[in-house]
């Protein structure tokens, strides 16, 4: 069954044909025929009501573990282990990042040992002990590539499609195309690392052009999940029901003759949704509510991880409580706080692996028996990877690397056990079964019950989508 977001509108084809008297002509008698679905967000509706997909999906949520700044592939799960003799030696290789473009660099080798893991036997870097366990789990992609290697611009494709702001996310799209099943939870939520918010901040978790009610709702962990979210003072329950049944009244009034209004009729849902979420929200992300054994699995229990532990564990609390999209940060915008490795390689990694290894494992571990993991789908990446050369004369430090790296998936219609594509022999340039940043889009779109191609949105003059006017491939090979 097709539905109602997916189609051309009258008013979407009346400015494609340029609203002359022959497109007008042509309308009346397309419309006799069904050509026509209804607006993408009806007048008056919940923007975020449920809403049919293309076909059953694999997955029901997508929870987007983004480790901002860039892990290094080679040193964690993109396994070279020619390149451990090979450190220190200055060979020809491209590279392109923050210092430009190059031909020749000096290697760094690998600074941790790998070994195998699982029925698959997956070579996993000693930084993720944890998450080596649940590697018949995860499908690796070792051959992503992106079109920037610079940080704004990188993650705004990651997380919309473009290297340019404007554009919604994509937990965006998940929302505008299914809805949420909770509607006193909002359905797109984002948690930032304690050190602060990456790069570019709100543009990374942006309705763009879409109504607000699609935008991500900044989440916060401790304290007041979100901040406002209190009634002032003074105001009782009764008092505050009444402004609002006033306030919609005026709000209804004000939208009759304005057909077609997807931000107003947001704008009106959005009132309603803060006064539910006054007495959901401080109850979905109670984690004292968590035994102390599912505590300690995630890590909850141990300083390094506490914090990372915590939004792991509010992140299942929310895929129960139907929430369709949450992404969780690790590493904020300054100096040392993220994956970004330009100086000391080992002191880096060490610290944000170590902050994330034991909570990631305890998430996938904890969905899996609570038999959640079949339909939460699980996405483990950076805007890009690093280069397998040093950036300056001395040390460790690696540069930005968007020609090859690695993400994984988990759950949500994953094919467990298995690696895909691959890097040359020192993981600097994606070399088989490339796949782009819109080929993993359209992969989480599909295990949702999507086809990319047909999930559009009409803004400029233009079905807008995800995956760009021309379109992208799944990854099958990552789909079980």
């Amino acid at each position: 069954m097709q539905t109602n977001f997916c189609n051309r509108t009258r008013r979407e084809f009346l400015w494609q044909t340029g609203a002359g008297f022959t497109g007008l002509a042509m309308t009346g008698l397309l419309a006799q025929d069904g050509f026509f679905a209804q607006e993408p967000v009806r007048t008056g509706a919940n923007p975020l009501a449920p809403r049919e997909p293309h076909f059953p999906g694999k997955a029901k949520s997508v929870i987007f573990l983004f480790m901002y700044g860039g892990p290094s592939q080679v040193d964690t799960f993109d396994y070279k282990p020619n390149m451990y003799a090979m450190d220190g030696r200055t060979v020809n290789v491209r590279t392109f990042g923050r210092g430009g473009h190059r031909n020749q660099g000096r290697i760094i080798g690998p600074k941790w040992r790998f070994k195998q893991y699982g029925q698959c036997g997956k070579y996993v870097s000693s930084l993720f002990p944890q998450l080596a366990t649940c590697v018949d789990d995860i499908g690796f992609i070792h051959s992503m590539i992106a079109d920037s290697p610079i940080h704004g611009s990188a993650m705004l494709q990651m997380n919309t499609g473009k290297i340019l702001s404007g554009s919604p996310c994509l937990g965006s799209w998940v929302n505008y195309g299914l809805g949420t099943v909770n509607q006193n939870l909002p359905g797109f939520c984002v948690m930032l690392d304690q050190s602060g918010g990456p790069i570019s901040g709100a543009k990374n978790w942006t309705s763009g052009y879409m109504p607000a009610s699609y935008q991500g709702t900044i989440l916060r962990p401790t304290g007041q999940p979100i901040l406002d979210l209190h009634r002032p003072e003074g105001t009782t329950d009764a008092m505050q029901r009444r402004m609002l049944d006033t306030l919609g009244a005026f709000n209804r009034e004000h939208e009759t003759p304005r057909a077609h209004n997807s931000n107003l009729a947001a704008r009106i849902a959005s009132y309603e949704l803060a006064y539910r979420m006054q007495s959901n929200a401080e109850d979905a992300v109670d984690v004292n509510q968590e035994t102390e054994e599912t505590k300690r699995l995630y890590g909850y229990d141990q300083p390094q991880t506490q914090d990372f532990a915590r939004k792991c564990m509010l992140a299942r609390r929310l895929v129960e409580r139907g929430v369709r999209f949450i992404q969780i940060y690790s590493g904020g915008n300054h100096n040392d706080a993220n994956w970004d490795a330009h100086g000391d390689l080992v002191y880096n990694h060490n610290l944000h692996a170590g902050r994330t290894d034991r909570p990631i494992a305890g998430l996938i571990k904890d969905l899996k028996r609570r038999g959640l993991l079949d339909e939460t789908l699980i996405v483990w990446g950076g805007e890009f990877g690093r280069q397998p050369t040093a950036e300056y004369a001395v040390g460790t430090g690696r540069d930005h690397n968007a020609y090859g790296f690695t993400m994984w998936a988990a759950g949500g219609g994953i094919k467990g056990g298995v690696s895909i594509g691959a890097t040359d022999e020192l993981g600097a340039e994606a070399v088989e079964d490339r796949y782009h940043v819109k080929n993993l889009h359209a992969t989480i779109l599909s295990l949702m019950g999507f086809d990319p191609d047909r999930l559009s949105y009409f803004y400029g003059g233009l079905d807008q989508k995800l995956v760009g006017v021309e379109g992208a491939e799944p990854i099958a090979k990552l789909m079980a």
